[in-house]
């Protein structure tokens, strides 16, 4: 794998790691100027099947967002990333997937239009955020609260325009959500005004509104 090359300081030629990543980095830019509309990106679990609920949502988040009008851009996989990319194709919409390299190999799900297969995380990383006018975020493992976190430290930073960050199913974040308030907040770790970066809600047309909402602010004249 390709990660774990670049990632081992006994590993190969550092000038030829850097040109692959390069080589990446340019089609990733290259799929992302196919998207010919505002994009949301979804995240989520890949462990989930069709009868889970978060299924079922994540399919009517994508379906509602391709009659609004916005690409759905997803990991690619099963789970979660399915239901989005599902959703989108039955609303007509772009369906877009992001797939990564993994030592159990994860193919592209059979709804997405416009797909890449990445071998570097931090390369797929950058394109979800570039292709965004938002995240959406369902119940996830490790992956998925990489992502989230990763895409607050973004915002706070200042490194990418505050676009929402919308966290689906209350019952599931609330517990983080604690700890953050209870902890992080109390303890002086991040500021009040670093919690409005998080939106929580249930209803798939709330996610609508909310990403509308913000890509009539940020739309060009």
């Amino acid at each position: 794998m390709e990660d774990r090359k670049v990632l081992d300081r006994r590993e190969g030629d550092l000038a030829e790691h850097v040109e692959r990543i390069a080589d990446e980095f340019r089609e990733g830019f290259v799929a992302v100027a196919r998207i010919d509309r505002p994009a949301v990106t979804v995240f989520g679990s890949a462990r989930i099947r069709e009868d889970h609920p978060a299924y079922a949502q994540a399919r009517e988040v994508g379906r509602l967002l391709a009659l609004a009008g916005f690409a759905v851009v997803t990991g690619g996989g099963p789970g979660v990333m399915e239901a989005a990319n599902r959703g989108a194709s039955e609303g007509g919409g772009l369906s877009v997937g992001f797939n990564i390299e993994l030592p159990h190999e994860q193919a592209l799900n059979p709804y997405v239009d416009l797909g890449l297969t990445f071998k570097h995380f931090y390369v797929r990383k950058t394109m979800f955020v570039k292709a965004a006018e938002g995240f959406v975020i369902f119940p996830g493992g490790f992956g998925t609260l990489d992502e989230l976190f990763e895409s607050l430290t973004l915002i706070q930073t200042g490194k990418v325009l505050h676009f929402p960050v919308i966290l689906f199913d209350p019952a599931y974040w609330q517990p983080l959500l604690d700890w953050i308030h209870d902890r992080l907040l109390a303890d002086g770790m991040i500021s009040p005004e670093d919690l409005a970066l998080l939106t929580v809600t249930d209803d798939p047309q709330e996610v609508v509104r909310m990403v509308e909402a913000v890509s009539r602010q940020t739309a060009r004249p």
